[in-house]
């Protein structure tokens, strides 16, 4: 039970997360909202099969959140591995592509950071930052690159926390999904 609950925790963390980012002003992209609420709900309703599986003793149901639990664990492994693999060139090529193709988050970034520009402050161009007015602003890659590394390892790290917590949960179900219901008829086998 306690690997259901680590896997409930990771999808109420997301929508949390995701709930405090909307609610606080940070983040004005209601689709990356809704895809992190969505992988929150998703992995939720997961939990709640393999829950309803192992208190029911219900083979398929087990079978599936097993499979499940696997596949999302490859996912989460493979992205917790390439946050923490990153270096700082890598971080700050990424970081150069992301900010070139969303809009929203720029001015998120903008707004947020009181910064303008990526690499350069260039006056002519429109900034949704307070420093606009006096246009002393500085760009913000030095900015986000100060954090970006700091973040990615925290992230890294937990999702190798949880990640490892999900392969347990791969392993004891496995290890447990063909053994009899105690409350049931003894020469049953389900």
């Amino acid at each position: 039970l306690c690997v259901f609950s680590s896997l409930q925790l990771v999808s109420l963390l997301l929508i949390g997360i995701a709930a405090w980012g909307i609610g606080f002003g940070l983040i004005s992209s209601f689709r990356v909202v809704g895809v992190v609420i969505a992988v929150g709900v998703f992995l939720f309703f997961i939990a709640l099969v393999g829950l309803i599986g192992a208190v029911k003793h219900h083979q398929v149901l087990l079978f599936f959140y097993m499979i499940i639990l696997l596949l999302v664990f490859i996912v989460q492994f493979s992205v917790s591995c390439a946050c923490l693999a990153l270096n700082k060139d890598q971080q700050s090529e990424l970081l150069e592509v992301g900010w070139n193709n969303t809009k929203s988050a720029r001015i998120d970034i903008e707004r947020n950071l009181n910064c303008c520009g990526f690499r350069a402050f260039h006056p002519n161009e429109t900034c949704t930052a307070d420093c606009f007015r006096t246009r002393q602003c500085k760009p913000c890659a030095p900015i986000i690159e100060e954090y970006s590394g700091m973040v990615l390892r925290f992230v890294g790290g937990i999702g190798l926390f949880f990640s490892f917590t999900e392969i347990l949960g791969v392993w004891l179900t496995y290890r447990y999904r063909n053994q009899k219901d105690p409350r049931a008829n003894p020469s049953a086998f389900l």
